[in-house]
Parts: structure tokens; C-alpha cells; sequence
């Protein structure tokens, strides 16, 4: 297998979506000549987080498939020679919404489109009130730095959506996610809730064998303060990379794409899994 090189962008908000757009597209660019294989954005990143509240207002910011900051990330991968993971908030038809994420190859063509599949509704996450579920499934994209198994944070909470993308051969898990602390919590909760979220992607990593990145925004929006925290973990759980909370740019790690095969010889995890038994996870609940 080969070894691929990634680039995480870590950003906050700028306050419009003009300059937003234009500080991610400087940083992506300073990027060239580097050898990139795969550059990541996070969830949305060309809005703010506006599911803090519920307000028709910002279904303004919703984009179209063919929109100019399309056309241009699309440019950007070209130029880079890199495949991009661009999640964006896509406007699929009049009142249809998706919160989306296309994967761009090498030469700005679209490989492939994951629209989120598990929308969360809680206090300053009122993302049901915006998305409707996605409908495209757990399918890899298949690039030619690996097949990807994009998925969008509340996505991340769910190993089934992890697991099934690993059995469909994806070669890395990528998590574009905005999340972070609200302000109303406790913050001897902060350090708690900020280590569940890195927990529970490590586990996948873990559980599936295989490398998984995530990629979180900075800055307080609303009643948020966002993490950061932006990692990427090896198929033993083990992080290679963790930004800080306050890290803004690019962050530069090359995995192996070797350490899969690997790990799955020494813990062979799909080998003893036991199919005939699991018939209740299709379950909403089992009861005795």
C-alpha cells in the first residue's frame, strides 16, 4: 500500500462568508508544492455555525451544487494536484436541504457526494430544524489517494456508520465536524466532553483498523466556543497528530496506508465477527 500525505484546516469564522472563503482558500494554497495528497475542510466551513438557533434567515447560506465556491475548491484541488473533502450546507431543491460534503479528485472533478445521515436536535445543535437525513448511505468514495469514507460529525457517534464503511473497503474515515462547549455547561465538563469526542473516533480507528481524521472548527459562535482539537489517529487508536484548541491553519501528517493490512492480520477483528448473532442491532430497541 502507499503512503499518502494529509492536510487538515483548522479555522474559525471570520464574520462573512466572503472573507471566510477567501482565508481557507489562502490556506489551502500555501499548501502547493508540498506533496498533498488529501486536504480536508471542516463541516460547513463557509458559513458560521448557525444551528445554534432556529432561523429561516440562514437558509439563505444555503448553496447549490454548481455554485461558484464550488467551481472554485474545485479549481483549488486542481492546482494543489490533491483530492479535497468540501463539506458545505447544499441546497438540493426549493425547502430541501442537506448538511453535504463532496470529494473533489486531483484534476477538480467530483468523485463523489456524502450528505450527512444522522441529524442531531440539541440545545444549540437544532440541525433538524435545517437538514433533512441524507440519503446517499455509507458508500466510499473512491479517489486516487484511497477510498474515503467521508462522515459528518453527529455521524461520529454512530459506529455502525464506521463499521459499515470499513467492511465497503473505505481506506480512511474522514470526519469534517463543528462541535464544541456550550456556554450554559459546567466547565469542569469541557475537558470530559472534549475527550468523549476524540474517544469515540479512536475507537472506530480502533474497532475497524484503519486511520480516521477529523477535522473541527475554532472560536466561539453563539453559545458555542468550538474545540478544535482537529487529530489524526493510526488503525491501533494511536494519535499521531492533535491540534490545540486555539490552532488556526494547516496541519501536515503523511499516514501509511500499510498499517491497515497490517493491523488486521495481527487483530483480526473481521475475521471473528459473528453476523449471525447481530440481527438485533436492527433493532430500535431490545427488550427482554
Amino acid at each position: 500500500m502507499k503512503k499518502i500525505k494529509t492536510a487538515t484546516l483548522q479555522g474559525k469564522w471570520t464574520g462573512d462568508t466572503k472573507s471566510n472563503n477567501e482565508w481557507y482558500k489562502a490556506e489551502a494554497l500555501k499548501l502547493k508544492g508540498q506533496g498533498i495528497d488529501i486536504v480536508i475542510l471542516p463541516e460547513m466551513f463557509h458559513t458560521p455555525y448557525f444551528p445554534f438557533e432556529e432561523n429561516a434567515d440562514f437558509f439563505d447560506m444555503a448553496i447549490e451544487k454548481d455554485d461558484v465556491i464550488v467551481k472554485e475548491w474545485q479549481a483549488i484541488a486542481k492546482e494543489l494536484n490533491a483530492v479535497v473533502v468540501f463539506p458545505f450546507f447544499e441546497k438540493r431543491a426549493r425547502g430541501i436541504y442537506h448538511n453535504s460534503a463532496f470529494v473533489f479528485e486531483r484534476d477538480g472533478s467530483i468523485a463523489g457526494l456524502y450528505r450527512k445521515s444522522h441529524i442531531p436536535d440539541d440545545p444549540a445543535f437544532y440541525e433538524k430544524y435545517y437538514f433533512i437525513p441524507g440519503d446517499t448511505g455509507f458508500e466510499p468514495i473512491k479517489t486516487s489517494a484511497g477510498k474515503i469514507g467521508v462522515l459528518i460529525c453527529w455521524d461520529q457517534w454512530f459506529p455502525e456508520a464506521a463499521r459499515i464503511m470499513s467492511l465497503k473497503g473505505a481506506d480512511l474515515l474522514i470526519y469534517p465536524t463543528a462541535i464544541g462547549w456550550m456556554k450554559s455547561e459546567p466547565k469542569e465538563l469541557y475537558p470530559r466532553q472534549q475527550d468523549s469526542w476524540v474517544t469515540v473516533m479512536r475507537g472506530h480507528a480502533i474497532a475497524n483498523r484503519t486511520f480516521v481524521l477529523s477535522a473541527n472548527r475554532i472560536g466561539t459562535e453563539g453559545e458555542l466556543t468550538f474545540w478544535g482539537t482537529s487529530f489524526v489517529a493510526a488503525p491501533d487508536g494511536f494519535l499521531i497528530n492533535k491540534c490545540e484548541c486555539d490552532f488556526l491553519g494547516a496541519s501536515i501528517v503523511e499516514i501509511d496506508l500499510g498499517e491497515t493490512e497490517f493491523n488486521r492480520r495481527w487483530w483480526p477483528h473481521f475475521r471473528d465477527r459473528r453476523v449471525d448473532l447481530y440481527g438485533d442491532i436492527l433493532k430500535i430497541w431490545c427488550e427482554e
